[in-house]
C-alpha cells in the first residue's frame, strides 16, 4: 500500500500561481509514472501532467507552457507548479502513482479555486 499526501491547494486570483505537493510513503524510485489529475465540478477526470521514471513529463495541451511537474527524490515527493492559473484550471487535482508492477494509488485530492 502507498500513500500520498497532497497540499498545497487553495484559492488564487487569475493569472496567480500555486505550487501542490504529493508527499508518497514509498521511494519514488518505486514508480513506473507520477501525475496529477484534476477533476472540476460535473467534469470527468482529466490528466493535467505526469512524470516518467525516466524523468520525461507529458502535458495536457490546456496546461502546457503553464505548469510544470518536477519532483525531489530525496523527499519522495512530486510537485505540480501552477502558474498563470485562469479560472477554468479550478478543480480538485489528484495525485497518482503507478508502480512498476501495475498498480495505482490515489492522493485524496487538494481543491484549486481560481477568482476572475
Amino acid at each position: 500500500q502507498v500513500h500520498l499526501v497532497e497540499s498545497g491547494g487553495g484559492l488564487v486570483q487569475a493569472g496567480g500561481s500555486l505550487r501542490l505537493s504529493c508527499a508518497t510513503s514509498a521511494s519514488i524510485f518505486a514508480f513506473r509514472t507520477m501525475a496529477w489529475y484534476r477533476q472540476g465540478t460535473a467534469k470527468q477526470r482529466e490528466l493535467v501532467g505526469k512524470i516518467s521514471s525516466g524523468g520525461y513529463t507529458d502535458y495536457a495541451d490546456s496546461v502546457k507552457g503553464r505548469f510544470t511537474i518536477s519532483r525531489d527524490n530525496a523527499k519522495n515527493t512530486v510537485y505540480l507548479q501552477m502558474n498563470n492559473l485562469q479560472p477554468e484550471d479550478g478543480a480538485v487535482y489528484y495525485c497518482m502513482v503507478s508502480t512498476h508492477s501495475g498498480f495505482d494509488f490515489w492522493g485524496q485530492g487538494t481543491q484549486v479555486t481560481v477568482s476572475s
